[in-house]
């Protein structure tokens, strides 16, 4: 993947936050946090705050437990109302804090996502503008990358009646409130890469790598 494009903001949206969702248990990697393993000479989180930061307007994390384990990263920690409900309860936590903090935009990546695009805010943004929908989200390989979503902060009341519902999977939810979806091109596909082995670790540190080149 070629990545020497400068971030991507576009000033006439209006704002918007990013919500970078780390509520899960790692369980496949034995338990702890996903977004704190070592990924060459950084964290999984700090490459991920290092390419969302410039995309939105105000970023946090979405985790539960002792937010203190975040303290270096200088994000405003978000826990689930309710714990060991999916990426779904991670989503409303993130919405209600956007829709309090008066953003019209939640942004939301997965925190194992070290090479997130660096032009997902604004591509998701101009094809949720143009077909007027709740909510965009990133395809790429023929596949929907259901995390890698903007919403709208009005969706909230229709997410949570979703929820309350029994909706605990993402792409439910989406497909419910009528989401578009926005293709990525092939070469961007490992920017959506995430990692549930060690071996999965060592590929993205050379894929940042040659990257960052």
């Amino acid at each position: 993947m070629v990545d020497h494009q400068p971030p991507a903001y576009d000033s006439s949206r209006p704002p918007m936050v990013g919500v970078i969702l780390a509520g899960g248990a790692a369980k496949r990697m034995g338990g702890g946090d996903k977004c704190l393993q070592q990924i060459g000479d950084r964290t999984a989180l700090a490459h991920i705050v290092a390419r969302l930061s410039p995309q939105v307007d105000r970023l946090v994390l979405n985790a539960n437990g002792d937010a203190a384990r975040f303290a270096g990263y200088g994000l405003e920690v978000i826990a689930d109302a309710e714990t060991e409900q999916g990426p779904v309860a991670g989503l409303l936590a993130g919405l209600a804090h956007a829709q309090d903090n008066g953003y019209p935009l939640c942004l939301t990546v997965p925190g194992d996502a070290p090479l997130v695009p660096r032009d997902l805010a604004a591509r998701l943004y101009r094809t949720m503008l143009d077909k007027n929908a709740p909510c965009g989200v990133a395809t790429s390989g023929g596949r929907r990358q259901n995390v890698f979503a903007l919403w709208r902060t009005s969706a909230l009341p229709d997410a949570r009646e979703l929820y309350a519902d029994g909706v605990r999977a993402l792409w439910r939810l989406q497909d419910a409130l009528g989401a578009v979806e926005t293709p990525f091109p092939a070469d961007d596909a490992n920017g959506f890469s995430g990692f549930n082995r060690s071996e999965d670790l060592t590929a993205l540190a050379t894929a940042l790598a040659r990257a960052e080149r």
